[in-house]
């Protein structure tokens, strides 16, 4: 797995709100700007992502429990490589909690949980927002 992180994702409870604090209040670019989530690119190859709450716990499950409504995403440029970091973050102390999988939207993703509890999405993006956290 190399060591960067690309994306920074915020489970956001009102995302009208988050789209007008950050794209007409501070004037923010959307790098995609949808019904359940809104991208702003805030790094050479990181995008801040924030997913209406609801929606990001329907996916990775709920994050009621003590779990941050945040996600680390790690993105690679081939599906199988979903597999093999998902594995390798298994072997080190990880665990699993959501098996990787195919996406409504195109990709394939899976999460683990760090020592802290903190939930990482390993994802492979084909698309143009996913393409442009690659280095």
């Amino acid at each position: 797995m190399d060591q960067r992180i690309s994306f920074i994702t915020l489970g956001v409870r009102d995302l009208a709100a988050s789209r007008a604090f950050f794209l007409d209040g501070l004037g923010w670019q959307a790098s995609h700007d949808g019904e359940e989530v809104l991208m702003l690119r805030v790094g050479e190859h990181l995008v801040l992502s924030l997913w209406d709450r609801a929606a990001m716990e329907a996916e990775v499950g709920a994050l009621g429990s003590g779990a941050a409504p945040l996600t680390i995403a790690h993105n690679v440029a081939t599906r199988a490589e979903v597999d093999e970091v998902l594995e390798q973050a298994r072997v080190a102390g990880a665990r699993v909690v959501l098996a990787p999988q195919e996406r409504a939207w195109g990709g394939y993703t899976g999460y683990f949980a760090d020592p802290a509890g903190y939930r990482w999405e390993v994802a492979w993006n084909p698309g143009p927002v996913g393409q442009e956290v690659l280095p």
